[in-house]
């Protein structure tokens, strides 16, 4: 039973999820931070065009990559990891279960 009933006092159990430590939200936040930086760049930056054939290279791959930092924050969000309460956390554990 991993969320509702506690053994101990019959109180409902709320399930402990991931959050911060989700890696999903860590790819987000990196992702994130480098789409900004470039779009930054794109509009702040010396024009280099000719480099890339006429295209703003850092301003289309800074807002690709804000939207895929977006839509790994929703993925976390909407469909969040739910950590087992039973799971043992002080890593004595040697190996897999019955071993």
């Amino acid at each position: 039973m991993s969320h509702g009933m506690s053994q101990e006092n019959g109180t409902a159990e709320r399930p402990h999820k991931a959050g911060a430590f989700d890696v999903r939200n860590v790819i987000a936040g990196l992702i994130g931070f480098y789409g900004v930086v470039l779009v930054l760049v794109a509009i702040f930056g010396e024009e280099q065009s000719d480099k890339t054939g006429g295209v703003n290279a850092n301003l289309w791959a800074g807002l690709a990559m804000l939207v895929f930092a977006a839509s790994f924050a929703l993925w976390s969000r909407l469909r969040p990891i739910v950590v087992d309460p039973g799971a043992s956390v002080s890593g004595d554990d040697d190996g897999p279960p019955g071993h």
